[in-house]
């Protein structure tokens, strides 16, 4: 009998067999999770990029589309600073946090509240989703309470109490606003500003106004966006899966350090409150949360109790 060449199927190895077998992948997570809420913080940095943007839009209308709720939450750090500069506003910080006087906070509410935050829903509405922007003032969605931080003098060792101003945290979470718009197939998408019982105003880290947030819902996921590809071992490789307890332990080695040591922390909240897993990555990579979700292989650092 002559000998014949091993043929190929003319679908085999073109971009839509590729496309079928992501999606084929991806597949059982859409399932597990259809209905369940997932709260994505959006970094301010990562907002300069239209690019960037667009992507994690993208990414936000896809996860509505296929039965997953998103609710977003966005920081804005470095608009805020840019505009208290235009102002001629003086801005100081401690342990990472903004001290925040009155006129600062008025100027971190209309940033947040305003720009960035219609801008947020802009960008979801051109990728074809529903969005509302919200605060933590509407709909009592989250009571405030004024946050303080003490320091220690490098000289005396002497610790002192810091006056932050008007910067809080979360101290209460009622999550009917959200409820009704996530009813409704809107996607919430949240500025960090709170009033206080005491009726004023006060500014949220976003991480943990995320955290609190994905806790008092009960997510499936929360996930931290943010410039680095996740959390580093002491060999400069990704950690790809830890416990509050790896967490600890790495912190008194001195592995987790620095930025990420307030982030870990929020996860370990979240987890520890009600959040099924938190995931830290990088939101400078293009549709890194698809990536992390929905394929095997994930893409940052999956925090689960």
């Amino acid at each position: 009998m002559p000998v014949t060449e091993k043929t190929t199927h003319p679908m085999a190895e073109t971009p839509d067999l590729a496309k079928a077998e992501v999606l084929i992948e991806a597949l059982p997570y859409f399932q597990r999770y259809a209905g369940r809420t997932f709260v994505v913080k959006y970094g301010g940095h990562a907002m300069g990029d239209p690019e960037a943007a667009r992507d994690f839009a993208e990414d936000i209308v896809l996860l509505k589309a296929v039965g997953i709720n998103p609710v977003v939450v966005h920081g804005g750090g470095p608009q805020i600073g840019q505009m208290l500069k235009r102002l001629g506003v003086e801005s100081t910080f401690v342990d990472g946090l903004r001290v925040t006087d009155e006129a600062t906070a008025r100027v971190a509410e209309m940033v947040l509240s305003g720009a960035i935050n219609k801008e947020l829903v802009g960008w979801i509405a051109a990728a074809g989703g529903k969005a509302i922007g919200i605060s933590g003032k509407d709909g009592g969605l989250v009571t405030a309470r004024k946050v303080s931080r003490t320091t220690r003098d490098p000289d005396s060792q002497i610790e002192q109490v810091v006056d932050l101003g008007f910067v809080g945290e979360p101290a209460a979470v009622d999550t009917s606003v959200i409820d009704t718009m996530v009813a409704a197939g809107m996607i919430p998408v949240i500025a960090p500003i709170a009033p206080g019982a005491d009726g004023a105003t006060y500014n949220i880290n976003a991480d943990t106004m995320a955290g609190a947030i994905a806790a008092a819902l009960g997510a499936a996921r929360l996930f931290l966006l943010t410039d680095v590809p996740g959390v580093l071992g002491a060999d400069g490789a990704l950690l790809t899966d830890l416990t509050p307890a790896d967490i600890a332990s790495l912190r008194a080695d001195g592995v987790i350090r620095g930025g990420m040591v307030p982030k870990l922390e929020t996860c370990v909240a979240a987890v520890q409150a009600g959040c099924e897993a938190a995931v830290v990555l990088d939101g400078r990579v293009g549709h890194a949360m698809l990536l992390e979700f929905f394929t095997a292989r994930g893409a940052g650092t999956l925090v689960r109790a």
